[in-house]
């Protein structure tokens, strides 16, 4: 874990601790761990604290890319690019702060200080004391019923795949040679790129590309596509693409990098657009964010009889593999590679795996959130898909220009917008452009597993004035088409009548 300094030794010795010594295995046990991530604590811990006889192996740093090199750190960073805007952008609120310096080095020993800081729910001496037989060491399947680490043998009654996931390679001439960096290497860096390229205008990219920038480095974003964010609801994608703009970033889009060659003027990417141009760009550091990969090698899964293949290990719903005494949980078999989704399949996998529960993953309503400023946040179904399965569809829109206290944060760049099947208030979907989307997705996410349609979220007080009254706003817009012209007549002829 580099740089070599006081606040990622502590970060080691708590999750990957050099002087660990691996206890002596029990002779089964009821549950065996791969991969000490979001997945894999979730489930030691939950089966641990019911009274099954847990090992938990890890080959590398407990918390895995969540607390090491993923959710902690980047959130960190954007916390601190987000101060360095608010401050450059001070004035329009009638505060002057004169010139804005950005020390890097600050930036960067914060994001490790506290990111060590945090370790310690996740480290080996936490689950030692909650009863988790930790092993630090290369796990790796022996049978249908064992695990090898370490030169010990560990026979299990049931086991779980939590290995997570690898950032994917991008086979471009010459970038191998050139070096790069991925979410892995990123936070390692003590000194501020003055030019970086993103490769990837995905969730990381637009993340990053952002950050970096407000921090004061050049930034130049490459994405394949017509614009960032492909996944994400185009209008949503579109209010981040202006914000990345405004703040300076370069926007490269429906480009494919070619090559990529060391000179002078440092590393040089050449790219084609669209029209067949040839076009180039020299930057200091390459940043390479095109999507992870599961992290199955080296487990010994065909020993195991656990099928697998380049989405990563195969379950059912009930997160078990092809060995039904095997599951898998977390980035290795999901879709979706979220750390909350890990977590949530974790507690499928306790219940299911011990008690022979009957959880589907396929039940669960799984949010998402890109932290670019403003945020978008996502859960359930896009009007697309909701069209693409022939659900009829219905869509409220509230923009945060309507909304009071927006308007007064000055955050009015963004919407939210609630998608329901037509003919009812049942919500199929929603997504929030805010600068706080991600919390403000929840109450969505809770009405949608709840069953509250959107009518009744209009009749829940929501205090004044927040952002998140746009919600009521938007359940208030649906509630106005029920007031069709035959029932306004019926009621205007009640209330002449009573008048």
């Amino acid at each position: 874990m580099l740089p070599d300094e006081e606040a990622n030794r502590r970060l080691v010795a708590n999750v990957h601790p050099p002087d660990w010594v691996n206890p002596e295995p029990a002779s089964r046990y009821n549950l065996v761990v791969i991969g000490a991530g979001t997945a894999g604590l979730v489930t030691a811990a939950g089966a641990a604290g019911l009274g099954a006889k847990v090992a938990l192996v890890e080959r590398h740093l407990m918390g895995g890319d969540c607390l090491n090199v993923g959710c902690v750190p980047s959130k960190t960073l954007l916390r601190s690019a987000r101060a360095a805007s608010d401050a450059v952008s001070s004035a329009r609120f009638g505060v002057e702060t004169g010139e804005v310096a950005v020390d890097f080095r600050v930036v960067m020993a914060r994001l490790r200080t506290i990111r060590a800081g945090l370790s310690h729910h996740d480290s080996a001496e936490r689950f030692r004391q909650l009863g988790v037989d930790v092993f630090i060491g290369e796990g790796r399947f022996a049978g249908r019923d064992l695990v090898d680490v370490a030169s010990r043998r560990l026979r299990f009654k049931r086991a779980v795949i939590a290995t997570g996931s690898r950032a994917r390679s991008l086979p471009v001439e010459g970038l191998e040679a050139a070096g790069y960096l991925t979410n892995e290497t990123v936070f390692s860096l003590t000194e501020r790129p003055g030019r970086l390229a993103l490769i990837g205008g995905g969730p990381l990219g637009c993340e990053l590309a952002q950050a970096f920038q407000r921090l004061g480095t050049r930034v130049t974003l490459f994405e394949a596509g017509a614009h960032v964010l492909a996944r994400e609801d185009p209008d949503a994608a579109a209010i981040v693409e202006r914000a990345l703009l405004d703040d300076g970033v370069r926007l490269e889009r429906s480009v494919e990098i070619t090559s990529v060659a060391c000179g002078p003027e440092g590393k040089r990417i050449a790219f084609r657009r669209d029209d067949g141009r040839i076009d180039t760009v020299s930057v200091d550091e390459i940043l390479v964010g095109v999507g992870r990969r599961p992290d199955v090698g080296g487990l010994g899964l065909d020993l195991a009889g656990v099928e697998h293949g380049l989405h990563g290990v195969t379950v059912n719903d009930a997160l078990q593999t092809s060995n039904p005494s095997i599951y898998a949980a977390g980035d290795v078999c999901l879709e979706q590679k979220f750390t909350h989704a890990a977590d949530a399949a974790a507690r499928i996998v306790v219940q299911n795996a011990l008690f022979a529960g009957r959880r589907k993953v396929s039940a669960l309503t799984i949010p998402r959130c890109t932290y670019t400023d403003p945020e978008i946040a996502h859960v359930g179904l896009s009007r697309g898909d909701a069209e693409a399965r022939g659900v009829p569809v219905r869509t409220f829109v509230t923009p945060l220009t309507s909304v009071d206290r927006a308007v007064t944060d000055g955050d009015e760049e963004g919407f939210v917008k609630i998608h329901v099947r037509r003919g009812s208030d049942r919500i199929l979907g929603a997504t929030i452009v805010a600068r706080h989307a991600g919390d403000l997705i929840s109450e969505i996410t809770v009405a949608m597993a709840g069953r509250v349609g959107l009518g009744a979220l209009a009749n829940v007080v929501h205090p004044y004035p927040t952002q998140a009254d746009a919600i009521r706003r938007t359940g208030d817009a649906y509630n106005r088409t029920r007031l069709t012209p035959a029932i306004r007549a019926i009621l205007e002829r009640w209330l002449r009548w009573t008048r």
